[in-house]
């Protein structure tokens, strides 16, 4: 943003005009906000990589089954150790009431006994039709009204739909719940960091019109231009804006208060900050929204998707602070910032504050500070080793107990543990009787259980079940040993499917996407540093930083996971949403540090640059850190783990990017490699103080004097 542009948006009408088209825009977009639960896709497809095997089992299988079905199963067990001919009769009545609830199939499988008499089983096909998973709880409600527990039997509700029915209620905290939290949390960190109840309030009503605008834009691109949303990204979505938005609020209002010690005219005052804090600030967010769209190049669907999502997410953030935030800002004057508001001509409390006096500090042996900050963030870097990114179970997958997750155990305890969620298994008919013959083979697999239920078009379809729970490695296993049988028949073209192989094709397209986004981010950060900053060193340097800062946060979530939340692992997609959420997301803060040290690097050298950039931008960098650690702690508040993980993930992060990293060891490199740092650019010949010339008065007002 040039300084004429800067200048139409804080000008003493124009304002005005900017005002009421900024609220118009953003009001018309919002409008659309409450709507976006009607576009998401929750269907396993949305989630599923395109090319998987079990994608293509179910794309193929849909002439014999309804790719909408999922089956539900209800379990008796009997209080007195057998099942009675009367319990019988009752578990058959409820069979009938339960074909009459609505979006469950009239034909109910069963009684179904267990061998050892304890137990009978019905197993119900719920059709969640064209709303998804999030049509789970009320139907699997609807069933539980239907089948209760008696003076003689106990009823559990298990499988696939009353997993899916537990997991929907979970994520239906993240739109409310989730945002409230948020709100809580950021409200609280900006009254601490401004005590200043009005400019908080502001802060807020700008952060929640960004998030209301990106639902909007969100829903608007998935309803006319294909997007696809999930709950996970649209829950993401909320607290990415929020936490971004409002950080970039925080740097351009700390450049804005630094100029009303310099300008008597607030608009003056607004249209400097802007001229210098925009460009850093639109940088950052351009860097983000890059970051974001790396995603598409993931094998995940869920993962390609959240990329424009996030990215749509930002793009309103960004126009919502600096366009709509500065209008509100000159209009409401200096009173907002009440109690403590800024006067011209008073001194700037940066020039004497804490990180001036830390910069001091660390200007007496820069080199030591960097290789003893670099070491520790290594070692603590070593904790990675305890993070296992190899997938969760289940039970696993919840920070609670839940009602399906013991179900399954019951289940386990008088049928095979696979039962209700059968492997699937497509092959050409000509060949149906040998892939039968090496299913039943199978170790891992019921023989018993395996039954060709359909044979249409030249394809045949199987069904089976694994001996061994559907989530656990062991049916991992059995799912290869089952490729590989079948993929042995010459001409059968037969292909393996079903909950468990889905589970399994999700872990290797994670892994691999893991391996192909992660440089391609780090490339893209590179290329803008080094478009911003004009040298080649200091983005190389502050990519070292990068990788060493998520590192460090990985092995201290690590450390944590395993022992303080007693987390058996980590979902194997958590590394890279982590990394792309700190890096895209931590870059703001390098930005914005190293165009400030830039900055008065041109008139003061860097050395010097280097200190008063820090105590500059120390402490709104600090304070824009602890709100976007805020912002993704509250993830915690759903009882999923892979988003309290990765809400813990990158509040540590982010935490330890803007304490640590940036302010102590960015400013420590820039103090000992000095002018150097802006290799090739002329910047690097611009004569420069010795570290040891500093005399103690490095701040703005002594170099000034």
């Amino acid at each position: 943003m040039n300084r004429q542009i800067a200048g139409w948006v804080t000008h003493h009408w124009a304002k005005w005009v900017v005002l009421v088209l900024s609220l118009l825009v953003i009001g018309g977009v919002a409008s659309f906000s409450s709507k976006l639960g009607s576009v998401q896709d929750n269907d396993i497809s949305s989630w599923l990589p395109g090319d998987a095997e079990s994608t293509k089992v179910i794309n193929a299988s849909k002439a014999f089954t309804n790719p909408d079905a999922v089956p539900a199963v209800i379990l008796y067990t009997s209080k007195s150790g057998a099942i009675t001919p009367a319990d019988l009769a009752s578990i058959q009545a409820d069979a009938a009431k339960i074909g009459k609830v609505k979006k469950v199939d009239s034909k109910v499988l069963g009684p179904i006994p267990s061998k050892d008499g304890q137990a009978v089983e019905l197993i119900a096909t719920v059709n969640i039709g064209s709303d998804g998973w999030n049509a789970l709880p009320d139907i699997v409600d609807d069933i539980k009204k239907n089948a209760k527990s008696t003076d003689t039997l106990t009823v559990h509700f298990a499988g696939p739909a009353a997993l899916g029915a537990d997991q929907a209620k979970a994520f239906g905290g993240i739109d409310g719940v989730l945002l409230f939290s948020a709100v809580i949390i950021v409200f609280i960190i900006l009254l601490i960091t401004y005590r200043s109840l009005q400019l908080a309030f502001l802060f807020l009503l700008c952060g929640v019109g960004a998030v209301g605008a990106a639902e909007g834009a969100v829903y608007l691109l998935a309803k006319h231009a294909g997007l696809t949303v999930n709950g996970q990204s649209a829950g993401i979505l909320s607290v990415l804006v929020l936490g971004a938005g409002v950080d970039y609020a925080l740097l351009l209002v700390a450049r804005y208060r630094e100029e009303l010690h310099n300008y008597e005219d607030r608009h003056e005052a607004m249209q400097h900050a802007l001229h210098r804090a925009a460009p850093a600030v639109l940088a950052s967010g351009i860097t983000v929204i890059i970051g974001l769209l790396c995603l598409t190049f993931a094998h995940m669907n869920s993962t390609r998707g959240l990329g424009p999502v996030g990215a749509a997410g930002i793009a309103c953030a960004l126009f919502v602070m600096m366009i709509l935030l500065p209008a509100l800002l000159v209009i409401v004057g200096r009173w907002i910032f009440w109690p403590f508001v800024p006067r011209f001509g008073e001194p700037l409390k940066s020039e004497t504050g804490l990180w001036s006096r830390v910069g001091q500090r660390i200007a007496k042996a820069p080199r030591m500070v960097w290789v003893v900050t670099t070491l520790i963030l290594v070692g603590l870097s070593l904790g990675i080793t305890q993070l296992n990114a190899h997938g969760l179970s289940n039970e696993d997958s919840f920070t609670t107990s839940q009602p399906s997750v013991a179900a399954e155990k019951v289940v386990a305890k008088h049928f095979p543990a696979g039962d209700g969620s059968p492997i699937s298994v497509v092959a050409k008919s000509a060949k149906a009787t040998e892939v039968e013959a090496a299913l039943a083979q199978v170790k891992g697999i019921d023989g018993s259980t395996v039954h060709k239920l359909g044979d249409a078009g030249g394809t045949a379809y199987f069904e089976a079940t694994l001996t061994t729970a559907a989530d656990s490695k062991a049916a991992f296993t059995t799912i290869d040993r089952a490729r590989t049988a079948v993929h042995k028949i010459g001409g059968a073209d037969a292909l393996v499917g079903g909950n468990t192989a889905i589970n399994k094709d999700v872990q290797s397209a994670s892994g691999a996407d893991n391996r192909l986004i992660i440089p391609i981010v780090l490339l893209v950060v590179l290329v803008v540093l080094m478009l911003l900053l004009r040298a080649i060193a200091a983005p190389m340097i502050l990519l070292v930083t990068v990788v060493v800062s998520f590192a460090a946060a990985m092995g201290i979530s690590g450390l944590v996971f395993h022992n303080v939340f007693n987390f058996s692992g980590t979902d194997t997609s958590f590394p890279l949403f982590a990394f792309v959420f700190l890096v895209a997301l931590g870059i703001d803060y390098n930005i914005f540090l190293m165009t400030r040290v830039r900055e008065e690097s041109l008139e003061h050298g860097t050395r010097r640059g280097a200190l008063i950039g820090l105590g500059a931008t120390g402490g709104v960098i600090t304070s824009a850190g602890f709100v976007l650690a805020g912002t993704f702690a509250a993830l915690a508040t759903l009882p999923i783990v892979f988003l309290a993980e990765l809400g813990f993930a990158v509040a540590v992060g982010v935490l330890l990017d803007t304490i640590i990293v940036r302010s102590v060891l960015v400013t420590a490199l820039n103090l000992d490699i000095g002018r150097h740092i802006w290799w090739p650019s002329k910047l690097a010949q611009k004569p420069d103080v010795e570290v040891g010339e500093f005399g103690g008065e490095p701040s703005k007002a002594s170099v000034d004097a």
